[in-house]
């Protein structure tokens, strides 16, 4: 196998093993359009990287994470519902993101790799990028498990029996930031909230605990990765949304078969 295939089916299953157990929380608390709101706002982080002549993961990573910490602190208020303010900061962040962009004219960026990825071009870097972040967000997810299954059940009751309520929101939201920041150039920005969907919501079909619809998940978002790879290399399709597109037909084959086994 060529290194760059071998570099970037790494990346793929690294971002799969991310995606499938914090996506599996996604799909419980309802949260899709929260991470499509932080995705969004990646392109701010990608246009301030650039502009200061930083890492744009870095970049990414922490204007998501600033978003996250605000977006806690916004929905203490009772005035604008979350899917309103998600809304409102989600289209600011992106179309401030495309200004930025457009003012860098002495700047040739790649819009079209951050939006939709490009896998193909994962370096060593972005694996170590991918593999020490995902190791970070995998340990934390497991330190909070327990409390936020537990605010994810039920939250009053949560915040009754002593679960800080606020703090693990908000290191669920800031996990999320740092998934889409090192996922970014695997399925793009448009496309990462996907692979955290997709899979999980398959796996939900056979999983019996929430333990069991994690691990599912990530082996789902695998076998896409691999798929999609597969796919694009045979048909010369673009790689993230071939991904993404491969998922999809899992969770259709998941859901058919799901029916045939209840008619049994």
């Amino acid at each position: 196998m060529d290194d760059f295939l071998l570099r970037a089916l790494l990346a793929g299953l690294g971002v799969a093993c991310l995606a499938g157990p914090l996506g599996a929380f996604v799909v419980w608390r309802r949260m899709a359009y929260f991470g499509e709101a932080m995705s969004h706002t990646a392109l701010l982080g990608v246009g301030l990287g650039l502009l200061l002549g930083v890492s744009t993961q870095l970049s990414v990573m922490l204007v998501s994470v600033t978003l996250a910490v605000f977006l806690v602190a916004m929905q203490q208020q009772r005035q604008l519902a979350g899917d309103t303010l998600l809304g409102i900061f989600a289209h600011t962040a992106l179309s401030l993101g495309l200004v930025l962009l457009a003012f860098m004219e002495t700047v040739r960026v790649d819009l079209m790799g951050y939006l939709f990825g490009d896998i193909l071009a994962v370096s060593t870097l972005d694996l170590y990028w991918i593999y020490g972040g995902g190791l970070l967000v995998l340990i934390v997810l497991a330190l909070i498990w327990r409390p936020l299954l537990a605010l994810t059940v039920h939250e009053e009751l949560a915040r009754v029996e002593g679960v800080p309520v606020t703090l693990v929101r908000l290191l669920f939201m800031i996990l999320i930031a740092l998934v889409i920041a090192v996922s970014m150039k695997i399925v793009g920005i448009l496309l990462i909230t996907s692979m955290m969907i997709i899979p999980p919501a398959a796996a939900r079909r056979f999983a019996v605990g929430p333990e069991q619809m994690a691990l599912l998940a990530a082996a789902i978002g695998a076998v896409s990765v691999a798929a999609g790879l597969w796919g694009s290399l045979q048909w010369d399709t673009p790689t993230g949304p071939s991904m993404v597109v491969a998922a999809g037909l899992l969770f259709v084959l998941v859901q058919v078969s799901g029916l045939f086994f209840q008619r049994k």
